[in-house]
Protein backbone atom coordinates (compact mmCIF):
# COMPACT_ATOMS: atom_id res chain seq x y z
CA UNK A 1 0.00 0.00 0.00
CA UNK A 2 2.83 2.34 0.79
CA UNK A 3 4.59 1.62 -2.49
CA UNK A 4 1.43 2.22 -4.53
CA UNK A 5 0.86 5.47 -2.79
CA UNK A 6 4.41 6.57 -3.40
CA UNK A 7 4.16 5.69 -7.11
CA UNK A 8 0.93 7.62 -7.41
CA UNK A 9 2.43 10.65 -5.71
CA UNK A 10 5.50 10.63 -7.91
CA UNK A 11 3.43 10.31 -11.11
CA UNK A 12 1.43 13.47 -10.42
CA UNK A 13 3.32 16.60 -11.52
CA UNK A 14 3.50 19.38 -8.96
CA UNK A 15 1.20 22.38 -9.69
CA UNK A 16 2.85 25.75 -10.26
CA UNK A 17 2.40 28.46 -7.68
CA UNK A 18 -0.79 30.53 -7.83
CA UNK A 19 1.08 33.73 -8.75
CA UNK A 20 2.69 32.01 -11.73
CA UNK A 21 -0.65 30.69 -12.94
CA UNK A 22 -2.13 34.18 -12.76
CA UNK A 23 0.75 35.59 -14.77
CA UNK A 24 0.23 32.95 -17.49
CA UNK A 25 -3.52 33.50 -17.61
CA UNK A 26 -3.22 37.31 -17.73
CA UNK A 27 -0.85 37.44 -20.70
CA UNK A 28 -3.70 37.46 -23.22
CA UNK A 29 -5.72 40.00 -21.24
CA UNK A 30 -2.75 42.29 -20.90
CA UNK A 31 -1.98 42.02 -24.61
CA UNK A 32 -5.58 42.80 -25.51
CA UNK A 33 -5.65 45.77 -23.13
CA UNK A 34 -2.37 47.05 -24.55
CA UNK A 35 -3.70 46.86 -28.11
CA UNK A 36 -6.83 48.78 -27.14
CA UNK A 37 -4.81 51.44 -25.35
CA UNK A 38 -2.56 51.79 -28.38
CA UNK A 39 -5.53 52.17 -30.72
CA UNK A 40 -7.09 54.79 -28.44
CA UNK A 41 -3.81 56.68 -28.26
CA UNK A 42 -3.54 56.48 -32.06
CA UNK A 43 -6.88 58.26 -32.44
CA UNK A 44 -5.71 61.04 -30.14
CA UNK A 45 -2.42 61.19 -32.01
CA UNK A 46 -4.16 61.59 -35.36
CA UNK A 47 -6.35 64.38 -33.97
CA UNK A 48 -3.30 66.08 -32.50
CA UNK A 49 -1.41 65.86 -35.80
CA UNK A 50 -4.37 67.36 -37.67
CA UNK A 51 -4.51 70.21 -35.17
CA UNK A 52 -0.78 70.90 -35.43
CA UNK A 53 -0.87 70.87 -39.24
CA UNK A 54 -3.77 73.32 -39.30
CA UNK A 55 -2.02 75.63 -36.85
CA UNK A 56 1.19 75.54 -38.90
CA UNK A 57 -0.61 76.17 -42.20
CA UNK A 58 -2.78 78.95 -40.80
CA UNK A 59 -0.01 80.79 -38.97
CA UNK A 60 0.65 83.31 -41.82
CA UNK A 61 -3.00 84.36 -41.95
CA UNK A 62 -3.22 84.65 -38.18
CA UNK A 63 -0.04 86.72 -38.10
CA UNK A 64 -1.23 89.14 -40.79
CA UNK A 65 -4.93 89.56 -39.95
CA UNK A 66 -5.05 88.65 -36.25
CA UNK A 67 -8.47 88.34 -34.67
CA UNK A 68 -9.86 90.71 -37.31
CA UNK A 69 -9.87 87.74 -39.64
CA UNK A 70 -12.87 86.30 -37.79
CA UNK A 71 -15.01 89.45 -38.14
CA UNK A 72 -13.86 90.48 -41.63
CA UNK A 73 -16.46 90.41 -44.40
CA UNK A 74 -14.29 90.74 -47.51
CA UNK A 75 -13.06 87.57 -49.24
CA UNK A 76 -10.93 88.42 -52.27
CA UNK A 77 -8.07 85.99 -53.04
CA UNK A 78 -6.82 88.25 -55.86
CA UNK A 79 -6.26 91.18 -53.51
CA UNK A 80 -5.27 88.82 -50.67
CA UNK A 81 -8.04 90.18 -48.48
CA UNK A 82 -9.69 87.52 -46.35
CA UNK A 83 -12.53 87.67 -43.85
CA UNK A 84 -14.30 84.66 -42.38
CA UNK A 85 -17.53 86.25 -41.16
CA UNK A 86 -19.69 85.44 -44.26
CA UNK A 87 -18.80 81.76 -43.95
CA UNK A 88 -19.34 81.68 -40.21
CA UNK A 89 -22.69 83.38 -40.70
CA UNK A 90 -23.75 80.96 -43.42
CA UNK A 91 -22.74 77.96 -41.34
CA UNK A 92 -24.66 79.17 -38.30
CA UNK A 93 -27.78 80.08 -40.28
CA UNK A 94 -28.04 76.78 -42.16
CA UNK A 95 -27.37 74.83 -38.95
CA UNK A 96 -30.03 76.83 -37.09
CA UNK A 97 -32.61 76.18 -39.82
CA UNK A 98 -31.70 72.48 -39.73
CA UNK A 99 -32.20 72.24 -35.98
CA UNK A 100 -35.47 74.18 -36.01
CA UNK A 101 -36.87 71.73 -38.55
CA UNK A 102 -35.23 68.52 -37.32
CA UNK A 103 -35.67 68.75 -33.53
CA UNK A 104 -39.51 68.50 -33.43
CA UNK A 105 -39.54 65.73 -36.03
CA UNK A 106 -36.73 63.79 -34.36
CA UNK A 107 -38.20 64.08 -30.87
CA UNK A 108 -41.64 63.09 -32.15
CA UNK A 109 -40.22 60.03 -33.90
CA UNK A 110 -38.24 59.05 -30.80
CA UNK A 111 -41.31 59.30 -28.56
CA UNK A 112 -43.38 57.39 -31.11
CA UNK A 113 -40.89 54.54 -31.27
CA UNK A 114 -40.40 54.28 -27.50
CA UNK A 115 -43.90 55.08 -26.20
CA UNK A 116 -46.53 54.60 -28.90
CA UNK A 117 -45.41 52.37 -31.77
CA UNK A 118 -46.46 48.70 -31.92
CA UNK A 119 -43.62 46.24 -31.48
CA UNK A 120 -43.88 45.12 -35.13
CA UNK A 121 -43.48 48.67 -36.42
CA UNK A 122 -40.38 49.60 -34.42
CA UNK A 123 -37.89 47.57 -36.53
CA UNK A 124 -39.21 49.25 -39.69
CA UNK A 125 -38.67 52.73 -38.26
CA UNK A 126 -35.20 51.77 -37.05
CA UNK A 127 -34.35 50.41 -40.49
CA UNK A 128 -35.51 53.64 -42.14
CA UNK A 129 -33.33 55.68 -39.78
CA UNK A 130 -30.29 53.51 -40.52
CA UNK A 131 -30.98 53.88 -44.23
CA UNK A 132 -31.11 57.68 -44.00
CA UNK A 133 -27.89 57.73 -41.98
CA UNK A 134 -26.08 55.60 -44.57
CA UNK A 135 -26.97 57.62 -47.68
CA UNK A 136 -23.88 59.48 -49.03
CA UNK A 137 -24.02 63.26 -48.83
CA UNK A 138 -23.58 63.64 -52.59
CA UNK A 139 -26.84 61.72 -53.07
CA UNK A 140 -28.56 64.17 -50.74
CA UNK A 141 -27.03 66.96 -52.81
CA UNK A 142 -28.41 65.55 -56.06
CA UNK A 143 -31.81 65.17 -54.45
CA UNK A 144 -31.59 68.78 -53.33
CA UNK A 145 -30.68 70.03 -56.81
CA UNK A 146 -33.35 68.12 -58.73
CA UNK A 147 -36.18 67.96 -56.18
CA UNK A 148 -35.75 70.36 -53.26
CA UNK A 149 -34.63 73.50 -55.11
CA UNK A 150 -37.44 73.42 -57.74
CA UNK A 151 -40.00 72.85 -54.98
CA UNK A 152 -38.63 75.74 -52.95
CA UNK A 153 -38.49 78.05 -55.96
CA UNK A 154 -41.98 77.27 -57.24
CA UNK A 155 -43.97 76.47 -54.09
CA UNK A 156 -42.55 77.05 -50.63
CA UNK A 157 -40.62 80.29 -50.98
CA UNK A 158 -43.42 82.16 -52.82
CA UNK A 159 -45.88 80.99 -50.15
CA UNK A 160 -43.59 82.09 -47.33
CA UNK A 161 -43.02 85.41 -49.07
CA UNK A 162 -46.75 86.09 -49.32
CA UNK A 163 -47.54 85.01 -45.75
CA UNK A 164 -44.43 86.21 -43.89
CA UNK A 165 -42.91 88.73 -46.25
CA UNK A 166 -43.04 91.43 -43.57
CA UNK A 167 -40.18 89.61 -41.83
CA UNK A 168 -36.61 90.11 -43.15
CA UNK A 169 -36.08 86.35 -43.13
CA UNK A 170 -38.60 85.78 -45.91
CA UNK A 171 -37.94 88.64 -48.30
CA UNK A 172 -36.36 88.59 -51.71
CA UNK A 173 -36.84 86.71 -54.97
CA UNK A 174 -37.52 82.97 -54.68
CA UNK A 175 -34.44 81.54 -56.39
CA UNK A 176 -34.48 78.17 -54.63
CA UNK A 177 -30.76 78.02 -53.87
CA UNK A 178 -29.76 79.64 -50.60
CA UNK A 179 -29.74 79.37 -46.84
CA UNK A 180 -33.19 77.77 -46.69
CA UNK A 181 -32.25 75.01 -49.11
CA UNK A 182 -29.04 74.30 -47.22
CA UNK A 183 -30.85 74.24 -43.89
CA UNK A 184 -33.59 71.88 -45.08
CA UNK A 185 -31.18 69.40 -46.59
CA UNK A 186 -29.15 69.47 -43.38
CA UNK A 187 -32.34 68.82 -41.40
CA UNK A 188 -32.87 65.58 -43.31
CA UNK A 189 -29.24 64.58 -42.78
CA UNK A 190 -29.12 65.22 -39.01
CA UNK A 191 -32.54 63.70 -38.33
CA UNK A 192 -31.22 60.09 -37.97
CA UNK A 193 -28.51 61.19 -35.52
CA UNK A 194 -30.83 63.12 -33.22
CA UNK A 195 -33.57 60.49 -33.40
CA UNK A 196 -31.35 57.48 -32.73
CA UNK A 197 -29.64 59.03 -29.71
CA UNK A 198 -32.95 60.35 -28.35
CA UNK A 199 -34.43 56.85 -28.57
CA UNK A 200 -31.56 55.41 -26.55
CA UNK A 201 -31.82 58.19 -23.97
CA UNK A 202 -35.58 57.82 -23.55
CA UNK A 203 -35.16 54.08 -23.03
CA UNK A 204 -33.05 54.82 -19.95
CA UNK A 205 -36.11 56.16 -18.12
CA UNK A 206 -37.08 53.55 -15.49
CA UNK A 207 -40.32 51.70 -16.17
CA UNK A 208 -41.42 52.30 -12.57
CA UNK A 209 -41.37 56.04 -13.20
CA UNK A 210 -43.78 55.66 -16.10
CA UNK A 211 -46.04 53.31 -14.16
CA UNK A 212 -46.10 55.65 -11.17
CA UNK A 213 -47.33 58.54 -13.31
CA UNK A 214 -50.02 56.40 -14.92
CA UNK A 215 -51.08 55.02 -11.53
CA UNK A 216 -51.64 58.57 -10.29
CA UNK A 217 -54.11 59.15 -13.11
CA UNK A 218 -51.91 60.84 -15.70
CA UNK A 219 -52.70 60.41 -19.37
CA UNK A 220 -50.03 59.05 -21.67
CA UNK A 221 -49.10 62.54 -22.86
CA UNK A 222 -48.93 63.81 -19.26
CA UNK A 223 -46.76 60.83 -18.36
CA UNK A 224 -44.37 61.68 -21.20
CA UNK A 225 -44.36 65.39 -20.42
CA UNK A 226 -44.00 65.13 -16.64
CA UNK A 227 -42.01 61.92 -16.15
CA UNK A 228 -40.09 61.01 -19.29
CA UNK A 229 -38.94 64.29 -20.81
CA UNK A 230 -37.65 65.93 -17.58
CA UNK A 231 -35.60 62.81 -16.80
CA UNK A 232 -33.88 62.63 -20.19
CA UNK A 233 -33.71 66.34 -21.06
CA UNK A 234 -29.88 66.55 -20.78
CA UNK A 235 -29.50 63.49 -23.02
CA UNK A 236 -31.81 64.95 -25.65
CA UNK A 237 -29.81 68.16 -25.52
CA UNK A 238 -26.69 66.06 -26.07
CA UNK A 239 -28.32 64.45 -29.09
CA UNK A 240 -29.13 67.90 -30.47
CA UNK A 241 -25.53 69.01 -29.99
CA UNK A 242 -24.26 65.93 -31.83
CA UNK A 243 -26.67 66.69 -34.65
CA UNK A 244 -25.43 70.28 -34.67
CA UNK A 245 -21.87 69.01 -34.99
CA UNK A 246 -22.91 66.96 -38.01
CA UNK A 247 -24.65 69.98 -39.54
CA UNK A 248 -21.65 72.26 -39.00
CA UNK A 249 -19.27 69.85 -40.70
CA UNK A 250 -21.39 68.80 -43.68
CA UNK A 251 -19.79 69.76 -46.98
CA UNK A 252 -20.94 68.29 -50.27
CA UNK A 253 -24.72 68.43 -49.99
CA UNK A 254 -24.72 72.02 -48.73
CA UNK A 255 -22.20 73.09 -51.37
CA UNK A 256 -24.55 71.90 -54.11
CA UNK A 257 -27.61 73.85 -52.91
CA UNK A 258 -26.53 76.98 -51.00
CA UNK A 259 -25.36 79.10 -53.95
CA UNK A 260 -21.75 79.67 -52.80
CA UNK A 261 -21.68 83.46 -52.48
CA UNK A 262 -19.47 84.99 -49.73
CA UNK A 263 -22.05 87.55 -48.67
CA UNK A 264 -24.22 88.16 -45.63
CA UNK A 265 -27.99 88.45 -46.15
CA UNK A 266 -30.84 88.54 -43.69
CA UNK A 267 -33.16 86.67 -46.04
CA UNK A 268 -33.19 82.87 -46.03
CA UNK A 269 -33.95 82.99 -49.76
CA UNK A 270 -30.54 84.51 -50.55
CA UNK A 271 -27.47 82.55 -51.59
CA UNK A 272 -24.63 82.16 -49.11
CA UNK A 273 -21.56 80.15 -48.21
CA UNK A 274 -20.44 77.87 -45.36
CA UNK A 275 -17.09 77.02 -43.82
CA UNK A 276 -16.85 73.44 -45.17
CA UNK A 277 -18.08 74.51 -48.60
CA UNK A 278 -15.47 77.23 -49.15
CA UNK A 279 -12.68 74.92 -47.97
CA UNK A 280 -13.77 72.18 -50.39
CA UNK A 281 -14.22 74.58 -53.31
CA UNK A 282 -11.08 76.69 -53.01
CA UNK A 283 -8.37 74.64 -51.33
CA UNK A 284 -7.37 72.78 -54.50
CA UNK A 285 -7.18 76.08 -56.43
CA UNK A 286 -5.36 78.10 -53.77
CA UNK A 287 -2.10 79.29 -55.33
CA UNK A 288 -0.81 81.83 -52.82
CA UNK A 289 0.51 80.92 -49.40
CA UNK A 290 -1.77 83.47 -47.74
CA UNK A 291 -4.85 82.03 -49.45
CA UNK A 292 -3.94 78.55 -48.23
CA UNK A 293 -3.32 79.90 -44.75
CA UNK A 294 -6.72 81.61 -44.70
CA UNK A 295 -8.45 78.35 -45.65
CA UNK A 296 -6.48 76.50 -42.98
CA UNK A 297 -7.67 79.04 -40.42
CA UNK A 298 -11.25 78.31 -41.46
CA UNK A 299 -10.63 74.60 -41.00
CA UNK A 300 -9.07 75.21 -37.59
CA UNK A 301 -12.05 77.29 -36.50
CA UNK A 302 -14.46 74.59 -37.67
CA UNK A 303 -12.41 71.87 -35.98
CA UNK A 304 -12.49 73.69 -32.66
CA UNK A 305 -16.23 74.37 -32.72
CA UNK A 306 -17.12 70.76 -33.58
CA UNK A 307 -14.73 69.44 -30.92
CA UNK A 308 -16.33 71.58 -28.21
CA UNK A 309 -19.85 70.58 -29.26
CA UNK A 310 -19.01 66.88 -29.24
CA UNK A 311 -17.44 67.10 -25.78
CA UNK A 312 -20.52 68.85 -24.38
CA UNK A 313 -22.85 66.34 -26.04
CA UNK A 314 -20.96 63.34 -24.64
CA UNK A 315 -21.01 64.82 -21.15
CA UNK A 316 -24.74 65.43 -21.29
CA UNK A 317 -25.55 61.93 -22.58
CA UNK A 318 -23.32 60.41 -19.89
CA UNK A 319 -25.11 62.46 -17.24
CA UNK A 320 -28.43 60.92 -18.24
CA UNK A 321 -27.04 57.37 -18.16
CA UNK A 322 -25.81 57.90 -14.60
CA UNK A 323 -29.30 58.52 -13.31
CA UNK A 324 -31.51 61.35 -12.07
CA UNK A 325 -29.45 62.09 -8.96
CA UNK A 326 -26.32 62.78 -11.01
CA UNK A 327 -28.32 64.79 -13.53
CA UNK A 328 -29.84 66.94 -10.80
CA UNK A 329 -26.44 67.48 -9.29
Amino acid sequence: MVRATDATMTSVAPRPPASRRLRVVNVGDRTFAGVLIALGALVLLVAGVILLVLVRLGAPALAKFGLGYVVGTDWDPVQESFGALPFIYGTLVTSAVALVVAIPVSLGMALFVTEMAPSRLRPLVSFALELLAGIPSVVYGLWGVFVLIPWLRETLEPSLGRALGFLPLFRGPPIGMGYLAGGLILAVMVLPTITSISIEVIRTVPLAQREAALALGATRWEMVRLSVLPYCRPGILGAVLLGLGRALGETMAVTMVIGNMPEIHASLFAAGYTLPAVIANEFAEATGALHTAALAELALLLFGVILILNILARLLVRAVRRGPSRVAA
